[in-house]
């Protein structure tokens, strides 16, 4: 016999039903990766299942997604998000990344099966000991505010020493303010501050700053106060300073929270929460058009003189693309 024999090509699998299937349905092949179901099948038999192509799926609704995005499987839902599953177990999975953008109000969506967005950030990549560049300010003998990498997510915390610290993570690499960029943010607080002397922001920005967050020239980022789980989005591109409006959105210690920044439209950055736009009503809340650049993905919290505690973990990713 010869070493090898072709048996078929990779784009369609032969896959034994485990319950009865219609043509289309999305199912989970042995190996992690999303199928879609190519005839009717009853449970036992043998069914082909496509796992390579662009498919139109059930869209979970009041979701937007962005061109590019990657797109899970919610399986109790039976629909496509732009969520990722973290926390409680099911049987949630991995589709594909998002063909084209889809408003809110769509149905349905187009994926790319099983293809991974390609990151030129990505905290959980970029943490060698020359990839990382951080920033710890704060007492040299006492609970010296940390940062490590965890789990694939960053993790940071404040000492309860009563003076100014700082503690952040600024991507290595950069991008321009015109390279059709998305930013990706998983955060997730842990322990709780309790005093408005602590602020945080994530998102992307010229600089990481050292004192005040807000003294960087050019941002868009998500900004919490300490004592308040509030979300709020701001800007400020050297030119147009939008201060940080509330997004009425709230953060739970223990619940992770997905941020992305759209910043197709330098004019007009976009700030998403869980997948939904929050701010859409206020015209240009992200402004960017003055920004030279370039910018970098950035993690930050920074406190005063209180001896309030912080811990929170976070990962940050950056897509770029050559046109819209």
């Amino acid at each position: 016999m010869a070493e090898s024999v072709f048996q078929q090509c990779g784009d369609v699998v032969d896959w034994t039903a485990d319950a009865a299937y219609v043509q289309g349905d999305v199912i989970q092949l042995n190996n992690g990766e999303a199928g879609q179901v190519m005839s009717d099948v009853a449970s036992g038999v043998v069914v082909g299942v496509r796992r390579k192509g662009i498919t139109t799926v059930t869209k979970a609704a009041n979701l937007v997604w962005i061109k590019g995005a990657p797109i899970w499987w919610d399986h109790s839902a039976n629909a496509a998000t732009p969520n990722e599953p973290i926390g409680a177990g099911d049987r949630d999975f991995y589709l594909g990344t998002a063909m084209a953008d889809a408003i809110a109000a769509a149905t349905t969506g187009s994926v790319l099966l099983n293809e991974q967005p390609k990151y030129i950030i990505d905290s959980t990549r970029d943490n060698g000991d020359t990839a990382l560049v951080k920033t710890v300010v704060g007492s040299t003998t006492v609970e010296v505010p940390q940062i490590y990498n965890r789990g694939g997510m960053l993790y940071m915390q404040f000492g309860t020493t009563a003076e100014a610290q700082q503690v952040g993570w600024i991507s290595d690499r950069s991008f321009t303010t015109t390279s059709n960029w998305v930013f990706e943010g998983l955060f997730e607080l842990v322990t709780a501050a309790d005093d408005a002397a602590v602020d945080i922001d994530i998102g992307v920005a010229s600089a990481i700053g050292t004192t005040d967050f807000e003294a960087v020239a050019e941002f868009a980022a998500f900004h919490m106060d300490g004592d308040d789980l509030v979300i709020d989005a701001h800007s400020d591109d050297g030119t147009t300073d939008v201060a940080p409006t509330t997004t009425t959105v709230s953060i739970a210690a223990g619940t992770p929270v997905r941020f992305t920044l759209d910043g197709r439209d330098q004019t007009n950055v976009k700030y998403y929460i869980n997948g939904a736009e929050v701010n859409a009503a206020t015209s240009n809340m992200g402004v960017l058009t003055a920004a030279a650049g370039p910018l970098f993905a950035v993690v930050t919290a920074e406190k005063t003189s209180n001896d309030s505690p912080l811990a929170f973990r976070a990962r940050l990713r950056v897509r770029t693309a050559q046109a819209d």
